[in-house]
């Protein structure tokens, strides 16, 4: 399994079996909203990242970003699959 598949996994168990202090039962308490603006701010911290050149910051703040991207998914129901086959019909 793919870490990207693994991490989904652990997020989807999350929402449906809460675990007390969890960051990411925090995030889904919050709503889609607070999930949003958490995205927001990791694209940013990418960019600027990116700016400073720093290779290893970059891969930590993508690695945020794409953790959030996927809380955001599961919050509305958004597999891998879905995003997947969305990228596959824009190659043909």
């Amino acid at each position: 399994m793919d870490i990207m598949r693994e991490l989904y996994s652990v997020i989807t168990d999350r929402k449906a079996n809460p675990v007390e202090g969890s960051y990411t039962n925090y995030l889904f308490d919050k709503g889609t909203d607070k999930i949003s603006k958490k995205l927001g701010e990791e694209a940013v911290e990418v960019v600027i990242a990116a700016s400073k050149r720093d290779r290893k910051e970059i891969i930590q703040e993508i690695a945020d970003l794409e953790y959030h991207l996927l809380v955001l998914m599961v919050d509305r129901g958004i597999t891998l699959d879905d995003v997947e086959t969305e990228l596959r019909a824009r190659r043909s």
